[in-house]
């Protein structure tokens, strides 16, 4: 049911799209979920479906008909609510350039209620009854949905939305001689019944369509946050079905408060990307390099070690620090009343290749002495463009820096994520390729349990 299209679009992160229709040349992150995610999505399409019934609202049935030996009859059905609701199963299929198709199989629901009508009967006697009456009907849905933009924003359209019922019988409750009555109003009923219900659960069907785009697009805008940085995943065109999986496109510019980039040139194209895995996911490397710049940006890309800390982290590596530069640095002053800050002095550009990752920046170290109640002092400073100490800052990277730095940028970004809810997905087998140009991330996942339940509670 919706639960695949809605959640496909949670993965998809829907936020701010279609703004402009910019051009696909400014694609910098392209998302691919396949048919494989498809199907594990749609284990959960009965709890959306019964949302649908329960949501909505089934107005009061009224009319009149002309019967033989009876005349006039005025009816009206009042108060419809819906019990024993059950699903047997659903499909999801996707068809190419067009839409997602969801067919939910025999849906068994019960409608209560109260049954008024009033006639002249015999020696014009007018009767007037009210009875509680239940409808046992049984039907199938089936929800054409195609992905649109409207207002800048993607929306599923569920408007191609059918009914097929299989049994709709009236029962009813307290009348005296129920058969010739129950047929009766059940031809009475039945037609106008049918269109009703289909209006109305068609209906909340779309209504829970876009406050569940709005659910996932708040989530997606959240997670691509952090104070004052985040990331522009406008969509630069409409979202692509095909037979094998949905795939849409984004802009995945930085935003830093009130600075923005962009670039023009963007070398996606559908062949990079395959549909085995259930989720895929495409970066350009100017997405990563937009990143790491609001890192710089933000001050971020800082690292600060004590003496101590300094010293062992080289003495640990082999390193001689009674030789050389070292020597000089450690006579300055006590190890133990001092820190290394290590800085970027530009922000840093990473380029992706076959062999991997590379990340280019200006690195300064400074050796700071600590005085109680007064701000450090530089002892000792050295940039990378320094030819002098090139050899040894070749050493101290390899051998030091880039094991310090992963070593605290791992747990960081897993405590960063973890925040804004990645810990809660069943993320199977994950991933990550780097090519010429851009980045790859393949993964499969388990039924996102947890996001469902967060939207279900939001509109109890």
């Amino acid at each position: 049911m919706l639960v695949t299209v809605l959640l496909s679009l949670a993965l998809l992160g829907t936020t701010e799209a279609c703004k402009g229709q910019s051009s696909s040349s400014q694609t910098g992150i392209v998302c691919r979920i396949t048919r494989p995610a498809i199907l594990v999505l749609n284990q959960e399409t009965t709890q959306m479906i019964q949302k649908a019934f329960q949501r909505a609202t089934y107005p009061d049935i009224k009319g009149e008909r002309v019967i033989l030996f009876l005349g006039k009859v005025n009816y009206g059905l009042y108060n419809i609510q819906i019990s024993n609701l059950s699903i047997f199963s659903s499909q999801a299929e996707l068809k190419k350039d067009k839409s997602i198709d969801i067919a939910i199989q025999n849906v068994s629901v019960i409608f209560k209620g109260t049954l008024q009508y009033d006639y002249n009967g015999r020696w014009l006697l007018e009767v007037h009854r009210s009875v509680d009456f239940e409808i046992d009907a049984s039907l199938d849905l089936q929800i054409n949905t195609q992905l649109n933009c409207n207002a800048g924003r993607v929306q599923a359209d569920t408007s191609d939305c059918s009914l097929s019922f299989h049994k709709l019988l009236l029962r009813l409750h307290g009348e005296k001689q129920p058969g010739w009555i129950e047929k009766l109003f059940t031809d009475f009923i039945s037609f106008t019944l049918k269109l009703i219900l289909k209006g109305q659960v068609c209906k909340e069907i779309s209504v829970l369509a876009n406050i569940m785009a709005n659910f996932v697009q708040d989530k997606a805008a959240n997670f691509l946050t952090d104070g004052d940085i985040g990331v522009d995943i406008s969509l630069t065109r409409t979202p692509v079905i095909k037979g094998s999986y949905l795939e849409s496109h984004h802009k995945g510019f930085l935003t830093y408060k009130n600075q923005s980039s962009s670039f023009q040139d963007s070398t996606y194209t559908p062949n990079l990307l395959g549909d085995s895995r259930m989720l895929y996911f495409w970066f350009s490397d100017k997405v990563l390099s937009s990143l790491a710049k609001a890192a710089f940006l933000d001050k971020r890309l800082m690292l600060t070690l004590t003496g101590d800390e300094f010293k062992a982290l080289l003495e640990n590596k082999g390193l001689d620090t009674t030789q050389g530069i070292l020597q000089k640095i450690f006579q300055i002053s006590s190890i133990s009343d001092s820190q290394v800050v290590v800085q970027s002095l530009t922000a840093p550009l990473i380029t992706c290749t076959l062999e991997g990752t590379v990340v280019k920046s200006s690195v300064s170290v400074e050796i700071q002495l600590l005085h109680q109640d007064q701000a450090p002092t530089v002892a000792f400073s050295f940039e990378e463009s320094q030819e002098s100490i090139q050899d040894f800052l070749k050493i101290l990277t390899t051998m030091v820096g880039m094991p310090v730095i992963i070593s605290r940028l791992e747990p960081a970004l897993t405590t960063l994520l973890n925040s804004k809810g990645l810990d809660l997905f069943d993320i199977i087998n994950p991933e990550v390729l780097t090519k010429q140009g851009y980045l790859v991330l393949q993964m499969d996942f388990g039924f996102p349990q947890h996001l469902l339940q967060d939207f279900l509670q939001t509109i109890i």
